[in-house]
């Protein structure tokens, strides 16, 4: 039997159409509802069976929802946490799937305090990442098996109620990730490490060559950069909203890049085998 009656999808491209093809490839949901700014869009996720109907209003589409997941870029995320808030009814949770965390929950908190006091209302929050994407968008992209096996982090605060956060933890599993709970802030600073810099290498990487070397770029290249092909905006959004904690890492990225360099401009065939030795140990740690 379904776990959920109403599963609302804010924004149904990669992410949320994976999240909705899983609802329904496991038959956790009798109905999921899939909400954009977009008609054409939507009737893409309505046909590639990502949801069952969709909305173009936020008001509509939680309506008699008992669980809203909302799957926009990071600027938009906590103003739609909001406003889906403002159309629930207490029993209703709402989280997220957007990369970067401490701005995102904070702003929504607030928002539903706000809300709180208002008396209108009263649904509950709680922030989430699933490590899992890929460098294409839009729901025609999206696959069933997407959070199979991959890391979800949820990130409570002390305004978060327990057993929200047990019905979110129990929806990622349920879609086949596994969960990890952080702080929004001990969240921030490891992705900006594991995700974060990694983008900004690559995309480094990707326009530091020359157009007319580009037919010469083999396997290595091209793996090396693949994330680079992310949407720009998206990206813009999220470096800033963590860029803190993703300069620190990129200061240590430098002082590493600035060893093997000083290796490489003595000579020092040593410190450089040492150096690869130590990456290629931490890669192979990780598996393939």
């Amino acid at each position: 039997m379904p776990r959920w009656n109403t599963v609302a999808i804010v924004g149904v491209g990669l992410i949320g159409g994976s999240v909705g093809l899983a609802l329904r490839q496991r038959k956790l949901a009798h109905e999921i509802v899939g909400i954009g700014r977009r008609p054409a869009s939507l009737d893409e996720a309505l046909s590639g069976g990502c949801v069952t109907r969709t909305a173009t209003s936020i008001a509509r589409g939680v309506a008699g929802a008992q669980l809203v997941v909302v799957c926009t870029p990071v600027e938009l995320i906590a103003q739609q946490v909001a406003e889906a808030a403002g159309c629930c009814g207490p029993e209703t949770i709402i989280t997220d799937a957007g990369s970067t965390k401490a701005q995102v929950v904070s702003a929504a908190d607030a928002a539903l305090l706000a809300l709180e006091n208002g008396e209108s209302g009263g649904a509950s929050f709680v922030g989430s990442h699933p490590l899992a994407g890929s460098d294409k968008a839009g729901c025609r992209h999206a696959r069933a098996d997407l959070l199979e096996g991959r890391v979800v982090v949820v990130t409570p605060t002390e305004r978060s109620r327990a057993p929200a956060v047990e019905e979110i933890a129990a929806f990622w599993q349920a879609l086949g990730a596994r969960v990890v709970q952080m702080s929004p802030a001990d969240h921030d600073a490891a992705i900006a490490r594991t995700s974060h810099l990694p983008h900004l290498v690559a995309a480094a990487l990707a326009a530091a060559t020359p157009d007319d070397l580009l037919p010469l770029t083999a396997t290595g290249w091209a793996d090396t950069t693949r994330i680079a092909a992310g949407d720009p905006d998206l990206w813009r959004q999220i470096f800033l909203a963590n860029a803190g904690h993703t300069l620190s890492a990129l200061d240590d990225f430098e002082r590493v890049l600035a060893r093997l360099r000083s290796a490489l401009e003595a000579g020092d065939g040593p410190q450089l085998a040492e150096l690869l030795a130590e990456g290629k140990r931490r890669r192979d740690a990780v598996g393939s």
